[in-house]
């Protein structure tokens, strides 16, 4: 099902308590975050950011979004005031903020894809298969706005989750790789390891990998596979067990709708739309 069109390189969907939706539309004619109606039938810009990413909501309802154009962290109000709040770690600039979530102790954690967005798609052709790339993963304390690095060296770091077990998931894009991270109060994680890989090696070669992810209640991990038009479903061990098919090629990222639906809402940029698919799970509560 199709939930809304018309959208410009549409990108993290978060929902609202309204059951209305916020996206980024990254296309270089809007760089903005819209808000859809509960419906997917009306659209209002919040506000023009850039070339914005990653969005995630806090239980007070500010918008944070991963802003690629300006390589910033920018806190947003739904009236559209904006403020940055940091553009870098330690006097290390950031490359290109991509993707946001909250984590069981309050703070933002953030993925840096490690290469800028202009290096990355020079004249329009994607490098990222070959390009120096050192992706980060950070931890922002919004209260302080202190930015701690916690990992680097990954070839492309997008998305990023918190799973059961209050474990930390992140994408690496140019190998197909989930990471795992055991995680513990403060914000300490422990060493990068392997969860599983999404890339269908039958598939043809070229930029194409994981994307956005979301849990399941039932422990599943749901990761858009950008360039392969899918979503793949990751059972407990890592496994792919499903590959769910979308009409476009390029989905980038993935949330579940409202309790009870047991759907996921698939932001897909290559068609402009979000797709919506019945999954028979609600998701795991985000941390706000």
């Amino acid at each position: 099902m199709i939930f809304t069109t018309g959208l410009s390189f549409p990108e993290g969907p978060v929902l609202l308590p309204d059951r209305s939706w916020l996206v980024v539309e990254r296309g270089p004619a809007r760089g903005c975050v819209t808000q859809i109606s509960s419906d997917g039938r009306t659209k209002r810009v919040v506000a023009r950011t850039g070339r914005p990413n990653g969005l995630a909501v806090d239980r007070e309802g500010i918008i944070w979004v991963a802003e690629s154009q300006t390589r910033s962290l920018v806190r947003l109000t739904m009236d559209g005031k904006a403020d940055i709040v940091a553009t870098e770690c330690e006097e290390e600039p950031f490359l290109f903020p991509n993707d946001l979530c909250f984590g069981p102790d309050g703070a933002l954690y953030m993925t840096d894809s490690g290469i800028r967005f202009e290096d990355w798609l020079p004249d329009g052709k994607n490098r990222a298969v070959d390009a120096p790339i050192d992706g980060r993963v950070y931890r922002i304390d919004i209260k302080t706005r202190k930015v701690t690095q916690l990992d680097s060296g990954i070839r492309f770091t997008n998305g990023v989750a918190f799973g059961p077990n209050q474990q930390l998931y992140v994408t690496e894009t140019v190998t197909g790789i989930v990471y795992r991270y055991n995680w513990r109060r403060g914000g300490i994680v422990g060493r990068r390891e392997d969860f599983g890989n999404v890339i269908d090696l039958r598939t043809p070669i070229g930029f194409r990998g994981p994307d956005g992810i979301a849990f399941g209640e039932n422990g599943k991990l749901f990761v858009t596979v950008f360039g392969r038009g899918s979503v793949a479903v990751l059972g407990k061990d890592g496994d792919v067990v499903e590959r769910i098919r979308m009409a476009g090629q390029l989905p980038t990222n993935v949330a579940f709708g409202a309790w009870g639906e047991n759907k996921i809402y698939v932001t897909e940029g290559e068609l402009g739309q979000i797709e919506v698919f019945d999954v028979g799970t609600n998701g795991l509560p985000l941390f706000g």
